[in-house]
This record gives C-alpha cells, sequence and structure tokens, in this order.
C-alpha cells in the first residue's frame, strides 16, 4: 500500500548521485551493454536512469515514490526502450524466462531485503551493480575486504562478489553521513555447492552462526563433537578457539564436505530450517526498524 506521507520522507532520506560524468564512468567500469536487459531499483531523479537507457536493449526502472515516478515517466516519454514501473521492488516480481542485469544506487536501510531477493531469486541476475554503504558492502563480499561473515558465506559458492570503487562523500546530494562503494555481485558460472546441496549449505551456515558461543567449538558443538573438531581443526588449519569469522571461505567449504559425510542423519536435522527462520526473524527486524523509523519522522 502506498502511502503519500511515506513517499515523501522516503524521497527527502535518499541520497542521489549528482554527477553524470560519474554516473557515466560507473555504468562504464560494468559489463553493460546493447544486448542486456537491465532493471534499475528506484530510479530517483533519473540521473543513473539517463544513461543507462543509452546502453542497454531494454530498461526496466521501479520507483516507489509516486512524484518521481510521474517526473520520470514525463522525462522518458518518448523513449522506446524504457519502462517506468510505480511499485515498491521488494514486491516486484523478477524475470524468470530470460537473463538481466541489475544497475542502482539503492536505499541504504533495505539493502539486506533488496540484495536478499536478489541472490535467493529462481532466476538471479547475471550481474548486480550496486551503490551500497561501505560497511554493507564489506560484510557482503568479506575477504579480502574484510573477515568472512555469515552474508558472504552465505552467497560466495554461487556469486563472485567484488568492490569497484570507493565513493566520496560529496559524489551525493544531499551528502551523507557514511561512506560508499561501487559494488558487483556476479553469478558464478560454475557453482561452489552442487544445486542438491544448496538448501543444506544454507541452513548450516545459518545454524552454526545463529548459534550462541564465541568461537568453533561453542558454535558447531550440536552437531560435531570434540573429536570431530579437533581433527578438523588439524586437517583444514584452524584453532577451535577461532571465531567463525577466522576460518577462510575455502576452510568453510571443507568443514561443509566433512558434515555431509561425518555427521548422522540424526544430527543433520538439528539444522533444519535454520536458513529459513534467519529470514523470518530477520524480516522482522526489517519491519520493526522501518515502523520506528517512520514513527520518529512523524
Amino acid at each position: 500500500m502506498f502511502n503519500k506521507n511515506n513517499q515523501i520522507r522516503l524521497k527527502d532520506s535518499q541520497n542521489f548521485l549528482r554527477s553524470k560524468k560519474l554516473v557515466t564512468e560507473l555504468i562504464e567500469e560494468s559489463n553493460i551493454s546493447e544486448y542486456n536487459i537491465v532493471i534499475e531499483i528506484g530510479g530517483g531523479k533519473g540521473i543513473i536512469t539517463e544513461q543507462l537507457v543509452k546502453r542497454c536493449r531494454r530498461l526496466y526502472v521501479i520507483e516507489y515514490d509516486f512524484d518521481l515516478y510521474k517526473s520520470l515517466k514525463d522525462k522518458f516519454y518518448d523513449i522506446k526502450n524504457i519502462k517506468i514501473i510505480h511499485g515498491d521492488f521488494l514486491e516486484f516480481k523478477l524475470p524468470v524466462e530470460y537473463k538481466y542485469k541489475i544497475f542502482s544506487s539503492i536505499p541504504y536501510n533495505i539493502t539486506a531485503a533488496i540484495l536478499s531477493k536478489l541472490t535467493s531469486a529462481t532466476n538471479p541476475p547475471e550481474d548486480i551493480y550496486i551503490v551500497v554503504q561501505r560497511e554493507a558492502a564489506k560484510k557482503y563480499a568479506g575477504n579480502p575486504y574484510n573477515r568472512e561473515s555469515m552474508q558472504s558465506l552465505l552467497l560466495k559458492p554461487y556469486f563472485d562478489i567484488n568492490i569497484i570503487r570507493n565513493l566520496k562523500r560529496t559524489d551525493f546530494k544531499p551528502v551523507p553521513s557514511i561512506d560508499s562503494v561501487f559494488m558487483c555481485i556476479k553469478r558464478r558460472e560454475n557453482i561452489l555447492v552442487k544445486k542438491d546441496w544448496k538448501d543444506l549449505y544454507l541452513d548450516f551456515i545459518a545454524y552454526i552462526f545463529s548459534n550462541i558461543g564465541k568461537d568453533m567449538k561453542s558454535r558447531c558443538k550440536g552437531i560435531f563433537s570434540y573429536k570431530q573438531m579437533k581433527r578438523l581443526s588439524n586437517d583444514i588449519g584452524f584453532q577451535i578457539t577461532d571465531s567463525p569469522t577466522c576460518l577462510s571461505h575455502e576452510q568453510w567449504l571443507k568443514v561443509f564436505q566433512y558434515y555431509i559425510i561425518g555427521v548422522s542423519d540424526e544430527k543433520k536435522e538439528r539444522i533444519n530450517n535454520a536458513y529459513l527462520n534467519l529470514i523470518k526473524e530477520q524480516n522482522k527486524i526489517d519491519k520493526l526498524y522501518r515502523s520506528r523509523k517512520l514513527t520518529k519522522e512523524l
């Protein structure tokens, strides 16, 4: 449901790229071409839209704010390869029958929800080019920009994640109080965890990172015995007192491979629906955050 007051608050809280030259450079740093179908999340004032539509075969722009939507419709009314859609991207049905790419400067407060929608889609984008908060980007990219996180480990078997460029705060209007980057999340052609094991892998990572405890020993005690943990740590090269974030993605893949062959079916049942439950909890937190933010702004 669209509420006019909410639309005004959303528009006023957004930070827009201010330089056409910078937008052109960002698009040139992507691999978007005249053969691609592209979706832009939030067209805003059209500074990205104006450059994208010249570069791709077909552009879909989903804009939540009705005033901005009308402005975009007026601005691009005579352009044939663009479709402006008024709606909430989180409710938008992603394509299932053809390949597409994402290019957008997204609202930072719903980064997690947007990336969850895109990366868990039946037909994920080939490439996701987005401007996001630097800290969020480092969390999703993990090594070499940061330690691996639950978010990076959930994505890396299926996506290659890179920060392409650091942006200045003065690149935006109004100037934000946080740092931003331009990043790419590219769908892997050769996945690292086969499709039959995808749900199990997601549950495995979600279960361990949702568990209480500071180290691998306490986080994994529900599925690995102490003897198994010692063997894993010796074979793979970590300490059982290490935090889960100390392990590399490659080490986690080896831990998961051992879990598949070395853990009983009874213990495997303990992680059932861990990922689904995590998503449900995150959705509750996101809704609560947005509700509190809107209440403060009233």
